[in-house]
């Protein structure tokens, strides 16, 4: 079997952020047929369509755009910033759907894992996110969905000690990887 390139971006930039957390931790849960990567996005300049209409796009876009167009699949964790995705994330989604007709999203199959220390865990960003990747074309995971909430009870030093939890967070990503096995 060939081994799928799966990125995992992150919308949290905090070092200690509980999307980290949660992203380490679903990575570890991928096949060995997959080989996870976290591509960095707090780098990106904000998006300006100046630098693609005069072929003078900065280092960082470029390093994103090629290191994303090696990737078969991604993986986004996030938390909730009043109610939408946090602007880094956004930023990334804009500097790799452009210049227009060049995305490197278009059919990459995607999953969303949203994070919050609230109840409703991350919903509204969820669902933000998931709007965006319908207009890029990405196959987004349906099921299970993937709303981690009250996550500050669900870490223990960084690892879930709950069973139940870690055959959720299994589920999420052996499903995801069906999905991507769809897409070869």
């Amino acid at each position: 079997m060939e081994t799928k390139n799966v990125a995992i971006l992150v919308g949290s930039l905090r070092k200690e952020s509980y999307s980290r957390k949660i992203a380490n931790i679903f990575a570890s849960l991928f096949p060995e047929d997959c080989a996870v990567s976290f591509v960095e996005i707090g780098n990106l300049e904000l998006y300006n369509q100046d630098y693609d209409d005069e072929n003078n796009a900065p280092e960082s876009y470029k390093a994103f755009r090629d290191t994303m167009r090696a990737m078969d699949a991604v993986l986004f964790v996030t938390p909730e910033y009043n109610r939408s995705v946090p602007s880094v994330l956004k930023n990334a989604l804009d500097v790799g759907s452009r210049p227009y007709g060049k995305s490197i999203w278009n059919t990459k199959p995607a999953a969303v894992v949203s994070v919050s220390p609230g109840s409703m865990g991350a919903f509204g960003a969820n669902h933000h996110l998931r709007q965006a990747l319908v207009f890029m074309n990405m196959p987004t995971l349906q099921q299970p969905e993937a709303y981690i909430g009250n996550v500050r009870n669900i870490l223990k030093d960084g690892e879930v000690e709950d069973g139940h939890t870690m055959v959720f967070f299994q589920s999420v990503v052996d499903a995801f990887v069906n999905l991507i096995h769809l897409y070869e």
